[in-house]
């Protein structure tokens, strides 16, 4: 059985005020092209499909498009929901696709989508888990505590019977714990949305989407395939690719690059410098490294750099006024503990047993509501 990976496609998405879909529209040309070459029995695309739950036109044509261009290859596809799609919108229709080959995740009802593929070697089964917090679960399992992200994702696995003498796989958008992060990531404060990689202990495969980076989470059982375009500076360094994943006696996973039609990329220098540098039509961070500002840089920079991005200084003056940032044992922290150190340091002594459980009941409400 081989299946393609892909997730986090974004579409819709905006970088400093730049549209990306032109750049979506050539890399999803390119993943076709990866899919007629490597021939997949099924691609799975696990969430943030689009990049707000209230899509632009033009990024639902775009995908309605991809969807056509991959059922026209008889292709089976499955497609869960992300954090930022609407799982109600990303559904509709679902039933009617399904005799075309794709398979769309419903919105979380304390079941989830299982469809079974058939190779030589037997069936796998691909379950379809969409983004889920620990309120949306809770309900549906009203005799199990369910209070972290690790929880309700067990819960929610628990539910699915998974038959371990088959081959399985799971589409799954959570943030599981060990993974490394960057900027263009939304996570929360604390680790709070941190996943236990232990539950995924059914499954031979886990198709991960959340994280922009691809990487294995612990081993090649777990894997994030990232975005197939950066979406940020802090992305720069990313190799982009599509994970091809063959699921026969043993698990192999190899990465097919995508090359965008511009990349992005950081320029460093002195405006003297960068006026020699010539023409470059990627997306681009310029840091002056001047001592004075250039009156309209951004506009005169642009005549050779069309896409230019982003412009900052790195002189004297900026690394004199950096701004402290928390470091990462506090990053690490849960905001209750951030609040106890903080109320601690300012009345000399520690929160009581009352006040604790109203903070920490307070703080649970607020991630609950947004939902």
């Amino acid at each position: 059985m081989k299946l393609m990976h892909l997730s986090d496609l974004h579409l819709g998405k905006r970088v400093n005020s730049y549209s990306m879909l032109p750049d979506q529209a050539y890399i999803l040309d390119r993943i076709l092209e990866i899919a007629d070459a490597e021939r997949p029995d099924g691609v799975l695309i696990a969430g943030d499909v689009y990049d707000k739950s209230v899509a632009p036109a033009e990024a639902v044509e775009l995908f309605d498009a991809f969807l056509v261009e991959l059922s026209r290859r008889k292709l089976h596809v499955f497609v869960s929901s992300g954090n930022h799609d609407s799982p109600e919108r990303l559904a509709f229709g679902s039933r009617l696709m399904d005799a075309s080959g794709i398979h769309l995740s419903p919105v979380y009802d304390g079941s989830c989508r299982c469809v079974t593929l058939r190779d030589a070697l037997g069936p796998v089964d691909i379950y379809m888990l969409p983004f889920i917090k620990p309120a949306a679960v809770r309900r549906f399992f009203p005799d199990k505590e369910i209070v972290s992200y690790t929880d309700a994702v067990a819960a929610a696995i628990g539910a699915m019977e998974v038959d371990r003498s088959r081959r399985n796989v799971l589409l799954a958008h959570q943030f599981v714990t060990g993974a490394d992060t960057c900027e263009s990531e939304e996570l929360s404060v604390g680790g709070v949305e941190n996943v236990d990689a232990a539950v995924f202990a059914p499954f031979d495969y886990v198709a991960l989407g959340h994280l922009h980076g691809p990487q294995n989470v612990g081993s090649q059982r777990i894997r994030y395939c990232g975005t197939p375009l950066k979406y940020s500076f802090s992305e720069r360094l990313h190799q982009k690719s599509v994970t091809i994943v063959e699921l026969e006696e043993t698990l192999t996973l190899r990465t097919v690059p995508l090359r965008p039609l511009r990349d992005m990329i950081e320029l460093r220098g002195t405006y003297a410098q960068l006026l020699s540098c010539g023409e470059c039509t990627d997306y681009v961070h310029v840091i002056l490294t001047d001592e004075e500002e250039i009156p309209d840089a951004v506009g005169k920079l642009r005549l050779l750099l069309p896409n230019l991005m982003k412009l900052s200084y790195d002189n004297t003056r900026t690394r004199s006024s950096q701004i402290v940032t928390a470091d990462a044992a506090v990053r690490k922290k849960h905001p209750v503990e951030i609040f106890a150190d903080f109320y601690r340091q300012q009345n000399d002594q520690d929160m009581n047993e009352d006040q604790t459980a109203y903070l920490r009941a307070l703080i649970e409400a607020i991630w609950e509501g947004a939902q």
